[in-house]
Formats: C-alpha cells, structure tokens, sequence
C-alpha cells in the first residue's frame, strides 16, 4: 500500500468552497466559493488563483466544451467566459421560489448540466425544507426537472456503464441511486445505497473512481469515505484536519490527486475547526484513479 499523504494546498480562506473540476485543458484545478460567490481556478505549477465573482451565490462550475466554464449561479444556468468575465444566462429555474439557490452540479456523460437547488441559508445549517428539485440543462438550452421535494440538492456522479445515477439529498443522510437512461437524461426508480452513520457528518459532494466506488465528502464529520455502492458499505474513511469538507474531485495529470473542498462558513469561532477551515486539500497516495470530467455540450 502506498502511504496516503493529505496536504493543504489552497490556503485561502473560502467561506464555501465547493464543486471541484480538473480542467485538463488549462492544467488547472478549477472551484467555486458558494457564498463568495466566485469562480475560481488554481494553478499548481505556478500556485497562481485567478477569480471571477458573481452577481449571486454560484452553487458549481463545469467545463464547456466551446471554451471557457457553464455555472449555476442564483437559480439561473449560465455560461461563464473567463476572457472576459462576462456571465450569459442559459436558462432559469424555480421562478417561482425567489429564496431558492443552485447547489452542486454535475455534467452528465452525454455533455448534459445536472444541478438542484435548495432554499438560501437563514442562518446554517437551517435551511427550508423540500424546496429544492433536481433539473438537467440539455444541449439546447432546455431543461427537464426530474424530482422536487428536496431539503439540500447536493453530489452527483453516474456508474462507469452510465446506466446509474448517484445523487445526495443532504439532510436524508443518504447516498441514493437512480436508472439513468443516457439517451434521453431521464431518471426512475430511486432507492437507497448507503446511509452514513451518526459521527460520519452529513454526506455532501460526491466523485466517482475509475474501479466504480464513490467518494464522499461528509460536511461536520472533517472526512472523505469511500463507497461501495453495489455492497452499500463504506470500504475507506480518509479524515482531514478539518471539520467542514464540502466536496472532492480527482485531478492532476493522470487524475491520481483527491482534491477536497472545505468551508468556514458558519464556524462562531472560524479558528475553533482548524486554521485552514475553509482551504482545499490535495490526498494523494490513494491508488486509485478518477475520471476526466465531461463537459457541458451545450
């Protein structure tokens, strides 16, 4: 076994990071601070950030393929231009829920956006229950709402045959799966994979490997675990100094680094939970890959 080494590589303070992607591209670790309401992306070669800020709080970022990043962002789809930094709306959601906010996201393997949303923070965690709905942003700018009901949208990823999505409702403490019929991003048959025990936090973010397991970032339980989403069991815990990791996201160049957001939002004493609450970690040595990120079609 390889020895697993954990290392703050971002020491800026987010007070939400989130969504994680390789941009394989640029080289670059790219990221987004919820309530900062910026995108960022972090160059290890140089340890350069660069940053975009938003109008509203951007809930995740994903590669486009005709260059440059698509977001959700407020409740709105939106394509970012890192040139010139300027945001162009896509497509809405939940017009009809003005306290409501995109959460995590993910594209799809066929280059379709999936996001949810979640009623805005009064004070964290309390969060408005069954607010939020799970939608996909097709290629034409359309989108479908799968399900609503949700307390906090969050991690997503699909099995490497593509026929499954995993999708997080946080405040289920759940992982669940879904068909997923590829073809069309249409979804059916939600059920129960795993459900994290007491001390394991609240599941948050999520990745899948290139052996099939999924990562899990535990928000309040300062860990990522690994799962088995086909025995339902947790086969890895990899604990961080920190209390609040968000999300986590395979990178590098051969995609080999773990890289795992944290947050100090919400923290009365933002030290209490580790000075670096809020930076982002690189684990490597876990001898395990992950997969490129596909980007958004559209």
């Amino acid at each position: 076994m390889s020895s697993i080494k954990i290392e703050c590589v971002i020491t800026e303070r987010y007070r939400i990071g989130e969504s994680p992607v390789w941009d394989e591209r640029e080289g670059m670790l790219v990221y987004v601070d919820i309530t900062g309401q910026k995108v960022c992306r972090w160059n290890p070669n140089s340890n350069k950030i660069q940053s975009v800020s938003l109008e509203e709080p951007v809930g995740s970022v994903a590669l486009r393929k005709s260059g440059s990043y698509a977001v959700a962002a407020g409740t709105t789809f939106a394509a970012l231009n890192w040139e010139d930094k300027s945001v162009t709306p896509l497509a809405r959601v939940d017009e009809d829920k003005p306290n409501n906010r995109f959460n995590d996201g993910k594209v799809d393997p066929a280059g379709r956006f999936c996001a949810g949303t979640m009623a805005q923070e009064f004070r964290p965690p309390a969060v408005g229950r069954n607010q939020g709905s799970l939608f996909t942003l097709y290629e034409d700018h359309s989108v479908v709402k799968h399900f609503d009901m949700v307390d906090v949208s969050n991690g997503l990823d699909w099995s490497l045959d593509h026929k499954t999505m995993y999708y997080i409702d946080s405040l289920t403490f759940r992982v669940d799966a879904l068909d997923y019929d590829v073809k069309t991003g249409k979804t059916s048959n939600r059920r129960h994979v795993y459900k994290l025990q007491e001390d394991e936090g609240v599941p948050d973010g999520m990745c899948i490997d290139a052996e099939g397991k999924l990562w899990v970032a535990c928000y309040n339980g300062g860990r990522v675990i690994r799962i088995d989403p086909q025995a339902g069991t947790v086969i890895q815990t990899v604990k961080l100094p920190v209390d609040k990791t968000t999300s986590c996201g395979f990178g590098g160049k051969d995609y080999s680094e773990l890289y795992v957001t944290t947050a100090c939002d919400g923290m009365d004493e933002a030290w209490s939970a580790g000075p670096q609450s809020g930076g982002i970690y690189k684990i490597t040595g876990l001898g395990v890959k992950g997969i490129p990120p596909t980007a958004f079609a559209g």
